[in-house]
């Protein structure tokens, strides 16, 4: 078998109001693979790798994973970011899918079978105002969900000032603790908002809340950063969805300053580079919790790594399945607050390029905050 083309299909949601980049990869004995790109506002960045891995891509064998991602990963001499490595990304998601089908098997068990019959999941909760808030929370609850999420919370439109968030985040967490009760999961996303000192300060103030994690509690430039934190809270963290490639996620990891590693599956380069920080994080007992804030692919992938891993913690699924039914036909199954493993050979996901072609990419990018004087601060 060989790879006869690759080619880019951006897709915008008028629903979600953003893009989403998928790579088609076809063969010469008809077996096509699906994958997806992260880097939300950077898709013509990454659609310009993809155009660069054509030549290295057409006529090789799709079987050989890992040596086209050592390929692609290297053969350019520069060191790769995570633009080269989203790239690399779906294009190891797509070479899974077509190992899959042409083996008439679902990846997972390809990837050493069944470690749990589903996967436990979270979603997204918002809200201008804290009843809103709580409104949405029951929602999420209504729809099956044993989780629910908030993030680090702003006060003022595109403003962020941490020492009023600290006490408006600790206010709705607090809430939602009494709303929920004992049993539900909640999470809360610093969203890499905050300085070391605030993120301790928030952490701290959050802890009678009992999280199952913070997430992102600094920026994710220093991993010494988290030292910080790590020393001076008792929560659980969840760190690293920005990062790219085990040689980024190496000092959280080596460092025990995380203990959920929110590996991005369509950033970090694929399933094949997931599955090899998932095994190191499992000699630290860090459990997964894999960043998902796609597509439908993005979705498919992240459940095959859950669901063979040894030791999973949750995943973000912020839209349930079956969201754009007519570009995806065929998606992952979701029932009562879980993913369920799907049956059809590969990932478990089709495309309808007509119906995608309905939905034209749209020049966007995500939103920017800034502090009260004026400067820059993260979204």
């Amino acid at each position: 078998m060989k790879i006869v083309d690759i080619r880019c299909i951006p897709v915008h949601s008028p629903q979600r109001g953003r893009n989403y980049l998928f790579v088609k990869i076809e063969t010469d004995e008809g077996i096509h693979g699906l994958g997806e790109a992260g880097i939300t506002g950077k898709e013509l960045a990454i659609q310009g790798v993809i155009e660069h891995f054509r030549s290295m891509l057409i006529g090789e064998d799709p079987s050989r994973i890992e040596f086209i991602w050592q390929r692609l990963y290297r053969g350019g001499f520069f060191k790769g970011g995570q633009i080269l490595t989203a790239a690399i990304s779906a294009v190891d998601i797509a070479l899974w899918d077509i190992r899959g089908k042409a083996l008439g098997q679902p990846v997972y068990e390809l990837l050493g079978g069944l470690c749990r019959d589903r996967a436990v999941c979270y979603p997204h909760v918002r809200g201008e105002t804290l009843p809103e808030f709580l409104a949405d929370a029951d929602r999420a609850l209504g729809e099956g969900y044993k989780f629910v999420r908030l993030h680090a919370i702003s006060e003022y439109d595109n403003i962020f000032n941490p020492r009023n968030t600290v006490p408006q985040t600790t206010e709705w967490a607090t809430a939602l603790r009494e709303r929920v009760g004992p049993r539900i999961e909640i999470l809360v996303d610093f969203h890499t908002r905050l300085d070391p000192i605030d993120a301790v300060r928030l952490a701290r103030a959050l802890e009678p809340a009992e999280p199952y994690f913070i997430e992102d509690p600094v920026r994710s430039e220093n991993a010494e950063s988290y030292r910080m934190v790590r020393e001076r809270t008792n929560l659980p963290i969840a760190g690293g969805e920005e990062l790219a490639t085990k040689w980024e996620f190496r000092p959280l990891i080596e460092g025990d300053l995380i203990d959920y590693v929110r590996v991005d599956l369509c950033i970090v380069g694929g399933l094949t580079e997931a599955k090899k920080i998932a095994g190191w994080a499992e000699s630290h007992y860090q459990y997964l919790a894999p960043h998902n804030p796609l597509g439908p692919v993005s979705t498919a992938a992240c459940l095959h790594l859950d669901l063979s891993s040894p030791l999973f913690g949750v995943q973000e699924l912020p839209w349930l399945p079956g969201y754009m039914p007519d570009v995806f036909p065929l998606q992952v199954e979701y029932q009562d607050g879980y993913l369920l493993p799907p049956t059809a050979p590969g990932i478990g996901v089709e495309i309808d390029e007509a119906a995608a072609a309905e939905h034209p990419f749209v020049l966007s990018g995500n939103p920017e905050y800034r502090r009260e004087d004026g400067s820059i601060t993260n979204w």
